[in-house]
């Protein structure tokens, strides 16, 4: 089939907030049961996780390669080592590298020291720079506190303005009155201030100078012969920012980013549309409403030559993912609708065809919610007609 290997060919419309409209194959979509409506990944919420926030969302024990990015394993092999009690005699010493097996890198290739035990501890280079850095962040951080307490203050005086509280920050009552009643609740205002004999830490950051004097370039830079493998690529130097190495042997690994499983909610019932086992090692899911599994499938099986202002036969097939009869309908866009392709000017230079139409099917919602009683439970599902705008990219013209 023409569009087995390539699903962009056949795209689905899915509207989502706001009059969003959102164009993707149906293998990446979604299907609510619950709403019976398309939802994509833009359409969806995610809840992330506080414990991988305060690891940066680094892996402690894996590495990245950083010439391909692929995942470096721990490699084993025995080196020669003299005897602490005769060092004129040696012996067979395991050590341990971390090695890529796509790439062939290995941590040797740059100079890293081999571990005596397989859980290793390589550690990242340090950024000479680190120190500069924590105090910048950390005076922008105080200067974005103050700035939202004066913010806070400003709306809280706005809202008081009638009560003495309002001017207990300028007069220094918060204070007094926290001293007369130690705890003692007092006004937010009150609390935005510091308490009495206790000094705020002022962070001090030294402008950046400019240097007169930069660092010469080497005299053989233009005269030097150029070994691209041995020169970084962009994304290389992209993923490691805070060296940025020219050259393939100041490449160091990185700790690897760690991968979310996520609980992804339809946003109009909030039902859960997938949800995977808590698990680290188990890929199943709990529940998954992908929408292959609900929705007929449209695939282009045979695509003629298409020529300019001449009828041609595209033959197209669907696939029924559910286990009951479905009844499926294509129907035509209607003149003025604003999602049909045929009915929009295209722009000069298209080369692609491109068709649109609406498809209909009755769906059986198997997964009915608890009844009060079993007579009802009892009753037949009944069946429910879905619309679903689908688009085709039949490929260019032939000339």
């Amino acid at each position: 089939m023409a569009s087995l290997l390539q699903p962009e060919r056949v795209i689905y419309l899915v509207r989502g907030d706001k009059k969003k409209q959102i164009r993707a194959p149906l293998s990446q979509l979604y299907f609510c049961r619950y709403c019976s409506e398309l939802r994509s990944l833009d359409c969806l919420e995610n809840m992330p996780s506080a414990e991988a926030k305060l690891k940066k969302n680094r892996c402690a024990n894996c590495f990245d390669c950083p010439c391909c990015m692929h995942t470096l394993s721990t490699r084993a092999t025995n080196i020669p080592a003299p005897l602490p009690d005769d060092p004129t005699k040696t012996t067979m010493k395991k050590a341990y590298y971390l090695a890529c097996g796509f790439c062939r890198w290995t941590s040797r290739d740059v100079g890293m020291a081999d571990k005596s035990v397989a859980s290793g501890g390589w550690q990242e280079p340090e950024n000479p720079h680190t120190q500069r850095i924590n105090k910048l962040i950390e005076y922008y951080q105080q200067l974005a506190q103050r700035e939202r307490q004066e913010r806070d203050r400003k709306k809280l005086a706005r809202r008081r303005q009638c009560m003495p509280l309002a001017f207990s920050e300028k007069y220094g009552l918060g204070t007094r009155l926290q001293r007369q009643r130690p705890g003692a609740p007092i006004s937010t205002l009150a609390g935005l201030s510091l308490k009495e004999g206790e000094d705020q830490k002022e962070i001090s950051i030294d402008p950046a100078q400019a240097l007169d004097e930069v660092e010469p370039l080497p005299e053989d830079c233009y005269t030097r012969p150029i070994n691209l493998p041995e020169v970084t690529t962009l994304r290389q130097r992209l993923l490691q920012p805070d060296f940025q190495p020219p050259g393939a042997s100041q490449l160091h690994p990185k700790h690897k980013h760690l991968l979310m499983k996520r609980s992804l909610r339809c946003r109009k019932c909030e039902h859960n549309l997938s949800k995977p086992e808590f698990n680290p090692t188990s890929i199943k899911f709990k529940i998954q409403l992908v929408a292959v599994s609900y929705i007929p499938e449209v695939r282009i099986m045979s695509i003629p030559n298409l020529r300019h202002m001449k009828e041609s036969q595209v033959l197209l097939t669907l696939t029924n993912p559910v286990e009951n009869l479905t009844h499926v309908t294509l129907v035509a866009c209607e003149e003025g609708d604003p999602e049909d392709l045929n009915n929009t000017a295209k722009k000069e230079g298209d080369t692609d065809v491109l068709v649109s139409f609406k498809i209909r099917h009755d769906f059986r919602n198997l997964a009915a919610p608890i009844r009060p009683n079993d007579e009802v439970a009892e009753a037949p599902t009944e069946a429910i007609w879905l619309t679903h705008h689908v688009e085709l990219s039949l490929g260019p013209l032939v000339l």
